[in-house]
């Protein structure tokens, strides 16, 4: 008997009658849940808030503030406010105003049916008809960023200019008990090894996670970099005494110092003596010793590790 089941059931599947039954059966079902979601359904919901374009200088108090909607829509709509949850939008710039310390909403019911839904949504019924949301006052306090870098450039390259960060600035909004105490942010430390292009890359800020009252307006800034090749560059810089009292004259030597430096190469022709400054401050030679420290009082922004090579400068007091 069981043998003449399975043979019923393997040759019904090879005519494949099982697999038109399946079909018609699917057809059927989708048929009826298109006849079902077009149809015209009334429910309520409770739709949360969401609060746009809140004033930077406001912090709104954590209170549960929801609206409960009666609409009348057709099965699709309402089967896309089962699977997301459906939210009212509230302007801060054009639907509130400010009342006895709070901000109101106040609309009508067919200012919300003409802004919030489409034409195939009928509100009929909105409770409550007026939110109140308390505030408080924030401080709102402009902070400069600090870059954290370890860049490290191919021999013969380095960065031409100081580096650009873009914000160099962010504004942190929070109570002003703790917005007083930041005077500045960090970003997280940047690694580049072997560079030898320009550098524009995203780099995080060190933003306090234990703190939920502060808000900072960004989280990461662009570091930008100027690459190019450098090369070493040595020049003769006359040498300036200076503080020597009326009374002394002096002699000293040598008059000359070789000053090295590090240049990009499209700056390695507008570098000259004329814009070095080596002085030596007689004021700081002590007792007994005809020796002064020869010190770089000027020099060019372009360049980089300047260093004057000799050491000391030689003097003696003519009576």
């Amino acid at each position: 008997m069981i043998q003449k089941i399975k043979s019923g059931i393997l040759s019904s599947i090879k005519s494949k009658k099982i697999n038109v039954f399946f079909l018609f059966l699917v057809l059927s079902f989708i048929i009826l849940i298109f006849t079902k979601l077009s149809k015209t359904y009334t429910n309520t919901l409770v739709f949360n808030i969401e609060k746009v374009n809140v004033p930077q200088e406001n912090v709104l108090f954590n209170d549960s503030v929801a609206l409960s909607i009666t609409l009348k829509t057709h099965g699709f709509k309402w089967l896309t406010y089962y699977f997301s949850k459906p939210k009212i939008r509230i302007d801060f710039k054009k639907d509130v105003y400010k009342k006895d310390s709070v901000f109101i909403w106040n609309k009508s019911k067919a200012y919300i049916e003409n802004t919030q839904f489409d034409k195939q949504v009928e509100l009929l019924n909105v409770s409550p008809d007026v939110l109140t949301f308390r505030y408080g006052v924030n401080m709102v306090k402009k902070i400069p960023v600090k870059l954290n870098s370890d860049i490290k450039y191919s021999p013969g390259f380095d960065v031409a200019k100081p580096y650009v960060l873009e914000p160099d600035s962010i504004v942190v909004v929070g109570p002003k008990k703790l917005v007083s105490k930041v005077d500045f942010v960090e970003t997280e430390t940047f690694t580049l090894e072997e560079v030898r292009k320009n550098i524009s890359e995203i780099v995080k800020l060190k933003l306090p996670e234990k703190n939920k009252d502060l808000t900072f307006s960004n989280d990461n800034i662009i570091l930008k970099g100027t690459v190019e090749k450098f090369t070493e560059g040595t020049l003769k810089i006359p040498v300036t005494i200076i503080n020597v009292p009326e009374n002394i004259n002096l002699k000293y030597f040598p008059k000359e110092v070789n000053v090295s430096y590090y240049v990009s190469l499209s700056n390695f022709n507008s570098v000259s003596a004329k814009d070095f400054k080596v002085v030596c401050d007689y004021s700081h030679a002590v007792n007994n010793q005809s020796l002064l420290v020869p010190e770089l009082d000027t020099f060019p922004k372009s360049t980089k590790n300047v260093k004057i090579k000799q050491q000391r400068i030689e003097f003696i007091i003519i009576e």
